[in-house]
């Protein structure tokens, strides 16, 4: 069980680690890192290249076609066999290459860069390599730092730690060194800092209490790792139609055998025969033609700023219908932004955003910006924080009282150089306040104030408004702190500003500082004459309000799951169109399962809530049989992302691992981009259905030729080499060239594909019965006719006529998903590719490889009547699908009116 090192008092806290004020000695920290181990997250095994390569020939399918190989080899057919062994091992290279390139995808967890840090060995300070810390070491920390292990404070002067990426708390930490409740959450334990996270201010000391797997970032690595990678709904998909195919074409094969041996056939006739069958029911093409247009899908995602790291994810995206989403630095821009400012009596409201431009208004009406020059000034002055070149370096409070100042007109460089900073009362959490004493000329020296509103209040006596100053009574202070509660209400971080005319007799700055100490800070930071109220926020991101709509009108609910406290995530929840209702991380902890799983249903914000929460509500949601994604950036986010069926991280705000824990890397941070990308998952979903319906059509018809001709005794009308040419190639080429097909213009309009419906859905089984059958019956009706004057023609007639078919039902295919007839130019060209080829192989040489022979006139004469009956059977099939289509929409209505 951990320690709560954080409700101990330091005393305690150096007892139970064996450790004091002067840390360890070289020799016992040597001695502990032998126990301990170094200050590092542990990798997890790496799979090798051959095991990933043998893993390409772990489908049903392919031993089918591995077993038709040594068949066709012991029965002579050297030809054939080389070529069903060259397909299996060009797909096994295939898949090989795109899950190496995945495993090269090394885990941030695995490669965080270890950095040195400052240590008390031996009782001096020294410069340490951070993997080599343990626990009872003595650190110090100060701004810009990451913090190297889970540590206690000590000792701390106006220390802020941005512990975002680990908590969701969208402000610096404020902390302190007193020990706090036991079972407090780990957002709010003031006196710990945590491994990973960022001092934003300040500087401090603290005794390291826990290292490597112990700390907090380790626990999430140690969750992560416990997280099982599941398939996705695609893929089992993919793996069951696979094994239902195998099964039926062994059952098929294992049936046709006795019957062929029966009517006389001998054994190796019967054999060929049934690898024939087992040739042309096997789709070969149908791996390689996935992973291909999922390759294909993720280019074109990344040029919708959506970097995808494992690709059978993104049909999943299709699948999508809850988006539980991080708030900061997610829906929200993670940078505060002054929105509304209280001065002179007036509520004024700040446009702008996060810039230097922007205006400000008063009941819809704009304001001479230097009207507010008093407030302005005072904010960007009592300010530690710069804006450099357009980088800012600082506290983002004090950030966005510059930007402020910055869209009044008024420049910090500039004001510093007017009123020159001569000393300063730091803030401090205790103080809750900061002051800055600045040289005004002509004896008018000022100290200008700003702090949390309850605290500067007390230390005022007069207000400013309308250009005098007046005497600050009970009332109008009671009216001050009203404006507060009201600001507060809408999630603005208030902070009050005021300042003071002082008289300093010194001449230099240094007698003036001296004069400032005796006075003493009690005496400069009273009889205050207060100005103002800045009100800031970090902002919903302007485009995440239309993306959550846009999401909402394709049937996909948004969950906003936050480390913030509960105001916050309600008031921005309003403003971006959340609706339900709002649980607390301590709601959630006193759940049952039952309830939870009830809450699910109602709640779209749940607020203060730590990792392990994440997880419970995905697992609540997935067993509703949602397909649910995660979004989010910080390493708080790393295990929802892993356990979450599409994982989706921020690339310029996200953690490495948040990142490596992801499927989908979002390059602009933008929420926006998951709408996209569900977009584009939809309809590769389509393309992967569209040829789906063009290989399984075409293999349907196959197996029927074979079938039928070999049990009635017309020998066999397609050979294997010439199955595999058609199913590689022939349909191969325009099965690709569908992988890039746009989608329809109605995409979003649909409702998510649910987790019962099967790529070959009750319309697509139509489709494919339809297409296989028409495609037999022409076939064969060529076939017979061929035989009348030799089986080398029947056989040509019957192999050109399935090319020419397949290749004309990809345009009644593609017109069922609203796709225009002329938008794909790579299909044509695949489509012309094929034909050509084909036209090579009739009258080249090559001929004799496929036992064909050239073709008359006469020939493709009859060919074409066949093309004109199969494009009228396809026109027959729109008209009956769109009946389909009609009476079960009818269906839908009536039982939803139930």
């Amino acid at each position: 069980m951990k320690e709560n090192w954080h409700s101990l008092n330091i005393s305690d806290v150096y007892t139970k680690l064996d450790s004091s004020e002067k840390g360890l000695s070289q020799k016992e920290a040597e001695r502990r890192l032998e126990k301990h181990g170094k200050n590092e997250i542990e990798e997890e095994e790496v799979a090798s290249p051959l095991k990933i390569f043998l893993e390409q020939f772990q489908d049903f399918l392919i031993w089918i076609l591995i077993a038709a190989t040594v068949i066709s080899f012991f029965a002579d057919r050297r030809i054939d066999a080389y070529l069903i062994l060259t397909i299996i091992l060009a797909n096994g290279i295939f898949g090989f290459v795109q899950d190496w390139k995945a495993e090269q995808s090394i885990q941030a967890l695995k490669e965080m860069a270890s950095l040195e840090t400052v240590a008390l060995r031996d009782g001096r300070k020294r410069k340490i390599d951070s993997i080599d810390l343990v626990p009872g070491d003595i650190i110090f920390v100060t701004q810009g730092d990451s913090v190297p292990a889970d540590a206690r404070l000590v000792e701390q002067q106006n220390l802020e730690v941005d512990e975002s990426t680990l908590t969701g708390e969208s402000l610096a930490v404020n902390k302190k060194v007193h020990p706090v409740e036991k079972g407090i959450e780990l957002a709010e334990r003031e006196n710990m800092i945590y491994k990973e996270t960022t001092v934003t201010k300040g500087r401090g000391k603290a005794v390291v209490v826990e290292t490597s797997m112990d700390t907090e970032i380790g626990n999430i690595a140690t969750e992560l790792q416990k997280v099982e990678e599941e398939e996705t709904v695609f893929q089992k998909e993919v793996n069951d139609l696979g094994k239902k195919l195998g099964v039926m074409i062994l059952a098929i094969c294992a049936s046709l055998v006795p019957i062929l041996l029966f009517r006389d056939s001998n054994l190796l006739n019967a054999f060929i025969t049934a690898i024939a069958l087992a040739v042309a029911a096997v789709p070969e093409g149908l791996p390689a033609v996935v992973t291909l247009t999922l390759a294909l899908g993720t280019r074109k995602m990344l040029k919708r700023n959506a970097l995808v790291r494992r690709l059978p994810v993104i049909e999943s995206l299709g699948s999508v219908d809850v988006i539980c989403t991080d708030k900061t630095g997610t829906l929200t821009e993670s940078k505060m932004v002054v929105r509304k400012i209280l001065f002179g009596g007036k509520e004024i409201e700040v446009s702008g955003g996060y810039s230097r431009e922007g205006d400000f208004t008063r009941e819809g009406k704009k304001m001479d910006a230097s009207e507010l020059e008093s407030i302005l000034e005072a904010g960007a002055l009592c300010n530690d924080s710069e804006i450099t070149d357009g980088e800012t370096i600082g506290d983002p409070t004090e950030i966005a009282l510059i930007q402020s100042a910055q869209k009044g007109g008024l420049e910090k460089e500039s004001l510093e150089e007017k009123y020159r900073r001569i000393d300063e009362i730091p803030f401090s959490s205790e103080r809750k306040m900061m002051t800055t004493v600045h040289e005004g000329g002509e004896g008018k020296d000022k100290a200008f104030v700003k702090g949390a509103p309850e605290v500067v209040l007390e230390k005022c006596d007069r207000y400013y408004e309308d250009g005098e100053i007046k005497e600050l009574d009970e009332e109008k202070k009671e009216g001050f702190v009203k404006k507060n509660e009201k600001f507060a209400d809408e999630a603005l971080r208030v902070l009050a500003v005021a300042y003071k005319d002082l008289t300093l007799e010194g001449d230099t700055e240094e007698d003036k500082k001296e004069e400032i100490e005796e006075r003493g800070e009690e005496e400069i930071e009273r009889n205050l004459i207060f100005l103002g109220l800045q009100g800031m926020i970090d902002p919903p991101r302007e485009e995440v309000k239309d993306a959550i709509k846009a999401c909402r009108r394709a049937g996909i609910r948004t969950v906003m799951i936050t480390g913030d406290n509960a105001v916050t995530a309600r008031a921005i929840g309003k403003k971006l169109g959340f609706r339900g209702k709002v649980v607390t991380g301590r709601e959630l902890e006193t759940m049952s399962e039952k309830e939870l799983s009830e809450k699910v249903k109602e709640a779209d914000i749940f607020a203060r809530v730590s990792p392990s929460h994440k997880v419970k509500i995905l697992r609540a949601l997935k067993d509703q049989g949602h397909v649910v994604a995660m979004t989010g950036d910080g390493v708080n986010d790393a295990p929802a992302l892993k356990e979450s069926d599409v994982g989706t991280s921020m690339g310029e705000r996200g953690t490495d691992v948040a990142q490596q824990a992801s499927d989908i890397v979002l390059l602009d941070d933008n929420f926006a981009t998951i709408k996209n990308a569900i977009e584009e998952g939809r309809g590769i979903f389509d393309n992967i259905r569209k040829f789906v319906n063009l290989l399984l059509s075409g293999n349907m018809g196959e197996v029927l030729i074979v079938l039928i001709a070999s049990l009635v005794g017309l020998g066999l009308p397609l050979t294997a080499v010439m199955l595999l040419w058609v199913n590689l190639l022939t349909d191969g080429l325009p099965a690709l060239a569908l992988g890039v097909d746009p989608g329809s213009d109605e995409i979003m309009k649909r409702k998510p594909r649910g987790q019962d419906e099967n790529i070959i859905d009750r319309t697509l089984a139509f489709s494919i019965g339809w297409i296989g059958i028409w495609v037999t019956v022409i076939c064969l009706s060529l076939y017979r006719y061929g035989l009348t004057e030799s089986a080398s023609l029947a056989r040509t007639l019957t192999f050109t006529s399935l090319v020419v078919l397949e290749l004309i039902e990809v345009f009644p295919i593609r017109q069922r998903y609203g796709t225009r007839l002329w938008s794909n130019r790579w299909l044509g060209a695949a489509i012309l590719v094929s034909l050509v080829m084909h036209i090579v192989i009739l009258y080249t040489p090559m001929r004799a490889y496929f036992k064909v022979v050239p073709l008359g006139l006469d020939s493709w004469v009859m060919i074409s009547v066949g093309a004109v009956i199969f494009f009228g059977a396809m026109v027959l099939m729109r008209i009956i699908e769109n009946k389909l289509l009609e009476n079960s929409e009818e269906i839908n209505r009536n039982e939803q009116r139930i």
